[in-house]
Formats: C-alpha cells, sequence, structure tokens
C-alpha cells in the first residue's frame, strides 16, 4: 500500500512539473473527462459524411483526397471550404498547381471575396506558407493542391534532367513532422490533395501509389480515394460524373466505407440526387420500379422527375435531409431532441414565474 501511494506521489509530482514547463492539458489520464467527438467539417455531401464516420473531416487533423485526373479531387475539397465558411470560418488555397478557377469556387459556394490564395514558386514556399497559416489559429481548413505540385527548391534551380531521387519525399516528411502537433493544438483541418502514380515492375497487387513518399500516408488520419465511373446524362447529354468515393483509412470512426454520387459539370456535388438515394436507402422515399413515394404521395416517375420535385419544395426537402441525418447518427439526433425538450421545459417554467 505504502508502494502504491509513493508511486501515486510521484506521478502526481511528474505531473506538475510537465504542465509546470509544457502548459496545462499537456498530459491527462484519459479518464480524467468524458470522451468527446471529434469536431468536424462537412463535406458538402451526406453520403461522403456519413462514409466518413463522424460528419466530414476532422479539425486538428491531417485528411489525404486523391484519385486518378479529373475525379472530383479539388471539387470535393472546394465544397469542405465553402462548408467552412458557412459556418463562419476562414479557409485558404495553397494552389501549387495554379490551376485554381475562381467562378467555380463561387458556383460551389465559395465566398472568393473572403477566401485566401496563394501560388507558391516551390514546395518549401508553399509549406512554408501553410505552417505560418496554422500557427496562427485563425483558420479552420487549408487546402493544398497538390502535393505532385509542390517541386522542391533545388529541382527549380537544377537542370533539365538532373536526378533529385526521394528530394520531394524528404521535403514531405519534414513538414508532415513539423505540423501535425500544430494542427492538433489549432483545431485547423488541413486537406493534402494527391495525385495518383504507377509503381514499375509489379506483377502481383495494385501497382499504384501516391506522390509525395510515405509520410503523408502516415500521418493522414484520413485518407479518401475518389474516382470516376460513369456518367451522368440529360436528354442523351453527358451533364457530370458518377463518383465513387472509399474511405481507405480512417483513425476517427470505422474505415472502409464507399458510397457514389454524381458531380455536375458547373455546379459541383448534386445534393438532390444525394436526398433522393440516400432517402430511398433509409426508406424514408419509397421506390416502387421507376416511381418515387414519399408519405404514399407520389412525387415523380425516374429519378430525374423525382429530383426536379424536390428542387421545387424546399421545405419538404429540408424536412427529408433532416430524417436522413437522424438516421445516419441517431445517438446525435437523440441528444439534439433531449436539448429541444430541456430548452422547451425551461421556457414553460420561465413563463410560469412570470
Amino acid at each position: 500500500m505504502s508502494d502504491n501511494k509513493d508511486r501515486d506521489k510521484a506521478l502526481e509530482m511528474a505531473i506538475g512539473q510537465i504542465e509546470k514547463q509544457h502548459g496545462e492539458g499537456t498530459i491527462m489520464k484519459l479518464g480524467d473527462e468524458a470522451t468527446k467527438d471529434v469536431p468536424s467539417i462537412s463535406t458538402g455531401s451526406i453520403m461522403v459524411d456519413y462514409a466518413l464516420g463522424i460528419g466530414g473531416v476532422p479539425r486538428g487533423r491531417v485528411t489525404e483526397i486523391y484519385g486518378p485526373e479529373a475525379s472530383g479531387k479539388t471539387t470535393l475539397a472546394m465544397h469542405v471550404i465553402a462548408e467552412a465558411q458557412k459556418e463562419g470560418g476562414y479557409a485558404a488555397f495553397i494552389d501549387a498547381e495554379h490551376a485554381f478557377d475562381p467562378r467555380y469556387a463561387k458556383n460551389l459556394g465559395i465566398n472568393t471575396d473572403e477566401l485566401l490564395v496563394s501560388q507558391p514558386d516551390s514546395g518549401e514556399q508553399a509549406l512554408e506558407i501553410t505552417e505560418t497559416l496554422i500557427r496562427s489559429a485563425a483558420l479552420d481548413v487549408i487546402v493544398v493542391d497538390s502535393v505532385a505540385a509542390l517541386v522542391p527548391r533545388a529541382e527549380l534551380e537544377g537542370e533539365m534532367g538532373d536526378s533529385h531521387v526521394g528530394l520531394q519525399a524528404r521535403l514531405m516528411s519534414q513538414a508532415m513532422r513539423k505540423i501535425t502537433a500544430i494542427i492538433n493544438k489549432t483545431k485547423t483541418s488541413v486537406i493534402f490533395i494527391n495525385q495518383i502514380r504507377e509503381k514499375i515492375g509489379v506483377m502481383f497487387g495494385n501497382p499504384e501509389t501516391t506522390s509525395g513518399g510515405r509520410a503523408l500516408k502516415f500521418y493522414s488520419s484520413v485518407r479518401i480515394d475518389i474516382r470516376r465511373i460513369g456518367s451522368v446524362k440529360n436528354s442523351g447529354d453527358v451533364v457530370g460524373n458518377r463518383t465513387k468515393v472509399k474511405v481507405v483509412k480512417n483513425k476517427v470512426a470505422p474505415p472502409f466505407k464507399q458510397v457514389e454520387f454524381n458531380i455536375m459539370y458547373g455546379e459541383g456535388i448534386s445534393r438532390m440526387a444525394e436526398i433522393l438515394d440516400m432517402a430511398v436507402e433509409f426508406d424514408i422515399i419509397e421506390k416502387r420500379g421507376s416511381w418515387y413515394r414519399y408519405g404514399g404521395e407520389p412525387i415523380g416517375q425516374g429519378s430525374e422527375n423525382a429530383i426536379e420535385f424536390l428542387e421545387s419544395d424546399p421545405e419538404l426537402t429540408e424536412n427529408i435531409e433532416q430524417q436522413i441525418r437522424a438516421e445516419m447518427n441517431p445517438q446525435k439526433a437523440d441528444e439534439e431532441e433531449q436539448t429541444d425538450d430541456e430548452e422547451d421545459n425551461d421556457d414553460e417554467s420561465d413563463s410560469d414565474d412570470e
């Protein structure tokens, strides 16, 4: 017993010394406070939020979005920026590819007047800007587009054809070591967009890999694989892409969930099509043959007509979306309902006092 008391006292003194040197909350027992939900920023897609398990990309963590060309990587990241701005947050876009389109960003709901945009000259400059913005603790989300375009300064200053083996991988490894700890303290969500490369000489297994070495794979809390799987047609014309997202790594919720949704040209993720698909999946909207019904009443024959009906009735659409989110996260819905009941009871008691 005396040994345990001595050990407890020694541990208490050590914790006190650590907190004195490095600040309160540097070290704690997991049981000291209840495990809190990981805060997140919505992706603007109900389906991707559902696949991620926490309602969006996690704050204070690194997220990697990768996939083939023209698969919707930047579109998804831009939707995250738009959602962060809707909540009153600030965002930055590090445009290493020098391909940012302000008009398309506006179409996705981004307030371009408030968006910070940087087009760095080198990989080092891009990552230094990112680190400074994270340290400011003023930003909610930072998007780096893309890792493949983060060219080291030595490569830019060298001759064409010079060999710079592993230079970009070392740069990314050093950057990730520096920024991950700060990100967690400032609760900034950092999204790295990445491209796919082919491994040479792979006979078995998947030959695909991402650029920038292995550091980003290790330090990312969430990795999202996004791919175009088909076309969306309207009266014979191709008006968008059918897209599949797979959460290949997830440290904040169960991984490996897959979802499919539409990305419309010039508009981004089709919210109405997602609401319709999710409502059918959760039996909120009934589908018999080609007919869609809500509450026993027909709302359209074929998905195009059903989507048009939802677009014409925003109040109904909002109601259906709330039901979907309640099905996706029943625990949160119960908590919100309990909070509403408590507020109603408080209002009633106040009126009784008067």
